[in-house]
């Protein structure tokens, strides 16, 4: 039974996956993501329901538009077919409980971060604000014992201090970050990382508590720095003036955290234990 809600997630997130397409474009330019109707960037024709189809029109179309042939990006496709692997294994995964809802909703706000970031350098803070109070919000449904709220409030109600451990997460997440980064960035001399790096950072916190959190920000400044660091020395860039898209790596690090994290920390003090 769980393979087939698996299955009908996977086929709703397909088609979600659409509007995060949607909202990948939309955001970082202020434009609404309700209306108008879908369209082609460059003739700007408004796409018929049947062009609009996930994965199956982007084949019959031979990724282009049907009117002015300009490529469609494989960005569009690759989005669907990850917001149907992300739905399908997270329902897999947690069934259909409020944990799932929890890892969906954080799953699409990485996926739309992610390639915003990728194709603008641009975080929007409806996702990273709005996502940091959907997170504290998760809290008091989803438990976050990950966290100090039993020393500082031994007495709390279960939901208050899964709030709390949250809160904190978010807070040790984000600021301390904001003091380190620009003290080394101008100690080396560099461009620090954007506010909207800052934002995430707290989001993620409020998701995924300070333990997988602090997985996350290790995995995105690793992938980060060998990926990112890579790039510089291959394409020649001054690493001083060229910004790397953080966020992305960040993003990516949420992902893993949060499906894998527990495994990894058990592994790691396994390892070292």
């Amino acid at each position: 039974m769980p393979g087939i809600f698996a299955v009908i997630a996977g086929v709703f997130g397909l088609v979600f996956g659409s509007f995060l397409n949607v909202c990948i474009y939309r955001l970082p330019r202020d434009l609404s993501v309700v209306a108008p109707r879908s369209f082609c960037p460059s003739c700007q024709r408004q796409i018929l329901w049947h062009e609009n189809i996930p994965l199956l029109s982007y084949a019959l179309l031979g990724g282009r538009c049907r009117t002015c042939k300009a490529p469609i990006g494989w960005r569009y496709p690759a989005v669907e077919a990850m917001t149907a692997a992300l739905f399908a294994g997270t329902v897999f995964e947690f069934g259909l409980t409020i944990a799932a809802m929890k890892w969906i909703v954080f799953g699409c706000m990485m996926v739309v971060l992610f390639w915003t970031d990728v194709e603008t350098r641009l975080l929007p803070d409806e996702l990273t604000l709005g996502g940091m109070a959907i997170g504290l919000g998760f809290s008091l449904f989803v438990p976050q014992s990950d966290g100090p709220a039993a020393l500082l409030a031994p007495g709390a109600a279960a939901p208050v201090a899964s709030l709390l451990n949250s809160a904190i997460a978010a807070f040790l997440l984000s600021v301390p970050f904001v003091a380190f980064s620009y003290g080394y960035a101008r100690l080396r001399n560099i461009m620090p990382p954007g506010w909207g790096d800052v934002k995430l950072l707290g989001m993620l916190g409020a998701f995924l508590g300070l333990g997988q959190g602090i997985l996350a920000m290790m995995l995105g400044a690793t992938g980060g720095a060998i990926l990112g660091g890579g790039y510089i020395l291959v394409k020649k860039k001054d690493p001083r003036t060229h910004a790397l898209p953080l966020g992305t790596f960040l993003c990516a690090g949420g992902i893993v955290a949060a499906f894998w994290g527990p495994r990894i920390i058990q592994w790691w003090w396994r390892l070292n234990g």
